[in-house]
């Protein structure tokens, strides 16, 4: 799939190819593209479009990194200067749009109207997850529904597709693509809620982003949400406030306060639930070890670091 990703990445503009490889060279976790192998693996599809695919995956994912980190204006990523850091952010945008163009030409080359249509809809999602997220900036009164709707389109949504996207290779039944779909869903749901257990439970270095950062940048998410619902009077004014102002000089603070009232526990549990839910959904799959492995990928998520 590496090998796939650099052949596409050519571009008779040498900026386009220096801003992709700077944020694919990084690393990261390539979950999505795994997640649409291992399915495929499961099911006994061996063709070249499960690697034109992933690569697809992997290129919209990234083109969303770059357009996040302009928006959410991050300086590191993955422990190193983010795209807009290092070139500004006219070309992280505008590498990110290549991007997006460059996998829809990918697409075209399976030849398939249903992938089309799977990976049309999850950009189109994703999209509007984070104009929904931008709505929901320094909104204190978001509750867990409205949190779960917005990562649910950001962040599962490709997750789901990638899984659905290895059942359509493999030709599996309606139910069978259904299960993997809702696999994906929920352990992309899982990841995003443990991601956002790390912001105020992680190591900065062992992440490669600062802590803290949705708080600067007035981000409502789970346990903020459960430390207002949990804490004191006093409590849920300080963190209601620090949302609204996006305020970092309180952060020691809005740690005490998110970890006396437990709610890294009541959100960790949440992301157990949908890990759960994963496993629950990929018992649909033939007992093999690429099925094995995408039920240790559910459990072992609740016990990442980075």
């Amino acid at each position: 799939m590496d090998a796939v990703i650099a052949r596409r990445l050519d571009s008779s503009v040498p900026l386009v190819g220096q801003v992709a490889r700077h944020i694919i060279s990084a690393g990261g976790k390539r979950l999505r593209p795994a997640l649409l192998l291992m399915v495929c693996g499961a099911l006994g599809y061996r063709g070249d479009q499960r690697l034109n695919l992933a690569a697809v995956v992997e290129f919209i994912h990234t083109a969303t990194l770059l357009h996040d980190d302009v928006v959410d204006e991050s300086t590191l990523r993955r422990g190193r200067p983010t795209a807009n850091e290092t070139f500004g952010n006219p070309a992280s945008v505008l590498v990110g749009d290549f991007l997006h163009s460059r996998a829809f030409q990918m697409m075209v080359d399976a030849g398939d109207m249903r992938v089309m249509e799977i990976l049309s809809e999850a950009t189109n999602v994703i999209a509007e997850g984070e104009v929904l997220q931008l709505m929901n900036t320094h909104d204190a009164s978001l509750d867990e529904a409205g949190y779960l709707r917005v990562i649910r389109s950001k962040t599962a949504k490709l997750f789901e597709a990638s899984a659905r996207l290895g059942a359509v290779l493999a030709r599996s039944t309606s139910e069978v693509e259904g299960a993997c779909a809702e696999y994906g869903q929920a352990l992309g749901t899982a990841f995003q809620v443990i991601d956002d257990v790390l912001d105020y439970d992680g190591d900065t270095a062992e992440m490669g982003k600062n802590l803290g950062d949705d708080l600067r940048e007035g981000k409502n998410t789970l346990p903020l949400i459960a430390a207002m619902q949990r804490g004191t009077t006093e409590q849920s004014a300080t963190v209601r406030r620090a949302i609204e102002e996006g305020a970092t000089d309180e952060l020691p603070l809005i740690l005490r306060i998110v970890r006396e009232t437990g709610a890294l526990e009541v959100t960790r549990a949440a992301a157990a639930a949908e890990a759960q839910r994963a496993i629950d959904a990929i018992r649909a799959l033939p007992a093999n070890s690429y099925a094995e492995g995408l039920l240790q990928l559910a459990a072992q998520l609740l016990q990442r670091r980075n």
